[in-house]
């Protein structure tokens, strides 16, 4: 199966809860069918469109999220998808790195699907599969503190959506209309 196929088959396994979902789902289909680079294979920006895995940290209706050095953005952790890496071994991947833990994956397959505009002096596209992971709320990992200021947990609705990544409240919704933030 080429890797091309592997990601389209990936991206089968999500289904929209929106519109909006559904035109990233559709242009990230049609982006794989291309024969595009899927992965970044420079950073920060080449190509100007490249996979990414977030990994919401998730427990009982609370969210783990981290103040990110770089964007000045609260995040849920996620890294690029190294060429030829499936996205969810990118997320056991920088989950080690990012929290020091290893992945304890909610479902198996991504749970939501993201285009957005990065922010900064090098702008691209990041499509990001988004894999919601179980955690302990209350509980904050050892993470990376080259990554971020600090980590800490919020109840969905109290979530930082004036600073954070666009769809987060949408994601959130998603996680709880379909009984996944248990």
């Amino acid at each position: 199966m080429s890797y091309a196929s592997l990601i389209a088959a990936e991206l089968r396994l999500i289904r929209p809860c929106d519109l909006l979902e559904l035109d990233h789902l559709t242009r990230a289909c049609d982006w794989v069918q291309s024969g595009a680079e899927l992965c970044r294979i420079a950073p920060p920006a080449t190509p100007p469109m490249h996979l990414v895995s977030y990994f919401p940290v998730v427990d009982k209706g609370h969210i783990l999220l981290g103040d990110h050095i770089s964007s000045g953005l609260w995040l849920p952790p996620g890294g690029h998808v190294e060429p030829g890496e499936h996205p969810r071994d990118t997320v056991r991947r920088e989950c080690l790195e990012e929290l020091r833990m290893r992945a304890r994956f909610a479902q198996d397959a991504p749970a939501f699907l993201t285009i957005a505009e990065t922010i900064g002096a090098n702008p691209h596209e990041d499509v990001s599969l988004w894999y919601p992971l179980q955690g302990t709320a209350g509980l904050v990992p050892d993470y990376d503190r080259r990554e971020y200021r600090t980590m800490r947990w919020f109840r969905f609705d109290d979530a930082p959506f004036d600073d954070t990544d666009p769809n987060l409240e949408r994601f959130l919704g998603k996680l709880s209309a379909c009984s996944l933030a248990a």
